[in-house]
Formats: structure tokens, C-alpha cells, sequence
């Protein structure tokens, strides 16, 4: 799965050649990182709030992220 920031960066990366996007990338790319931190923050939040029960699988901020959303690097 994409975040949208992810698929933003991919459609600047298509259109690249046609003129010169490397700052709007490098823009778009600190605010990935923002967004990132985000979602962290929001399943670690969520996960403050038990719930009992045994078979839901505990991740930490990172393996969240990773599972669900890391993708190459640009």
C-alpha cells in the first residue's frame, strides 16, 4: 500500500525528465518523512489502548510502518 505522499513522489518522478523537479522532490520527500512519523505516532497511540485479545499480533512503530506502507527508496 502507498501513502498518498508516496504516490505524489512517484508521479514527480514520471514527469522529472520533462523539467526540473529535484527540489520538489527533495521537498516532497522531507514531507514523506513527516508523514511517516505520523502514522507511526497514530498506531502508537492506538496501541496505548488495550485490547484484549491474544491473537492480534503487537508491532512497534517501526515494523508497522514497514509492513504496511515502506517502499524502495527514491
Amino acid at each position: 500500500m502507498k501513502t498518498a505522499m508516496q504516490e505524489l513522489i512517484d508521479e514527480l518522478e514520471r514527469v522529472r525528465s520533462m523539467t526540473n523537479m529535484n527540489f520538489v522532490i527533495r521537498i516532497a520527500n522531507d514531507l514523506l518523512e513527516k508523514e511517516k512519523e505520523q502514522i507511526q505516532k497514530a498506531f502508537s497511540d492506538g496501541q496505548e489502548t488495550p485490547i484484549n485479545h491474544p491473537t492480534l499480533p503487537h508491532y512497534s512503530r517501526e515494523e508497522y510502518y514497514d509492513d504496511n506502507y515502506k517502499t524502495e527508496t527514491i
